[in-house]
């Protein structure tokens, strides 16, 4: 399977290079009342890997995503330009990002952006951000 990763142009050495980021990361979600460890690592253009974990609030809606937390880490440092995202959990098959997360990520990347979503095995399923389904596409509406 790591070839399914060069059609979308990121290497078997950047595969699993977010792939094993992704998986150390779930050990720092902050999820102390859903106990639910999701970690991401979003590779830039530039080749540069970001780190987000899920962080649980007591307020619920509080909270944020892993993916939502790596995007938003990366886009303050600068980053504009995306590769791909893996993203982890400890069930199987993996999670797919959430409504919200989904939404986050077409806003700032393209349909033929690969999101490969690890399972509490370490095996990984690959979706583009266009092949899941969105709440919208702002960039249909402006």
């Amino acid at each position: 399977m790591a070839s399914a990763g060069l059609r979308y142009e990121v290497s078997s050495e950047e595969l699993d290079t977010i792939s094993t980021k992704a998986i150390a990361a779930k050990e720092s979600a902050l999820c102390p009342y859903s106990k639910f460890r999701v970690g991401a690592c979003l590779l830039t253009q530039s080749g540069e890997c970001i780190i987000g974990v899920n962080i649980e609030s007591a307020s619920y809606p509080v909270g944020v995503c892993a993916e939502r937390v790596a995007f938003a880490t990366a886009l303050t440092a600068g980053h504009r330009d995306f590769k791909a995202i893996a993203v982890s959990s400890d069930i199987t098959p993996g999670v797919s990002p959430c409504g919200m997360c989904r939404q986050f990520m077409r806003d700032f990347t393209t349909p033929s952006f690969p999101v490969f979503r690890y399972d509490a095995d370490g095996n990984y399923t690959l979706k583009t951000i266009g092949e899941v389904r969105l709440p919208m596409d702002i960039r249909r509406i402006v």
